[in-house]
């Protein structure tokens, strides 16, 4: 029984990767855990995540599934919605337990790569939240440097450099190098970006 189950369960995984909805629900009423996992430590809902499958993820969040649940290299369906722009997830996520203190395997909250790739939404989502605005991660960057310094200086990111500053995040905290997020868009020529860092008191 219990290899007959483990198959059920590597089955899930799998159908929930591929978005077969109709297959989930059966290997999971057929006794499949919902939180079981596969040999990279993922469960079937950061499965369905990361190929964006917003049905299955919808079926197995309604059926308990764990949105912090980690894998192998520290990711969880919330992290992984929040970083690649799964914004539908991330938004169920959100309603249902995403522990918003979370980190991923560079100690960044769900934030900072939601900037640094430009995920407009994604930043508008959880800056509703009381997620820490400068939390800084292990390269010694907070959300708004990584907009600035791994941005493209185009309107995604100028979007999200002005949504940072409205909701009062820290412009000041520099980088390791002691070099402030104004001084970096003034190096790359982002001129947008440093009117409104000027504005709001950046050094």
């Amino acid at each position: 029984m219990a290899q007959d189950r483990a198959e059920l369960e590597r089955d899930l995984i799998a159908a929930a990767e591929r978005g077969e909805l109709v297959l989930v629900r059966r290997l999971f009423q057929q006794g499949a855990r919902i939180d079981a996992r596969d040999q990279r430590g993922r469960t079937a809902l950061l499965a369905a995540t990361q190929r964006n499958r917003v049905d299955v993820a919808r079926f197995l969040i309604q059926e308990g599934a764990d949105v912090n649940a980690k894998d192998f290299i520290q990711d969880t369906p919330f992290l992984y919605a929040g970083a690649e722009g799964r914004t539908e997830i991330l938004k169920m996520a959100l309603a249902n337990g995403a522990d918003l203190k979370d980190v991923n395997r560079y100690r960044g909250t769900a934030l900072i790569p939601a900037a640094h790739r430009g995920h407009v939404e994604n930043v508008k989502l959880l800056l509703a939240t009381p997620i820490n605005k400068d939390h800084v991660n292990n390269l010694g960057w907070t959300a708004l440097m990584e907009a600035v310094v791994l941005g493209d200086g185009g309107p995604a990111h100028t979007e999200i450099v002005r949504l940072l500053i409205d909701a009062g995040a820290n412009v000041n905290i520099p980088d390791r190098d002691r070099v402030t997020a104004l001084a970096h868009a003034k190096n790359r020529g982002y001129a947008a970006m440093v009117r409104m860092l000027t504005a709001a008191g950046g050094r």
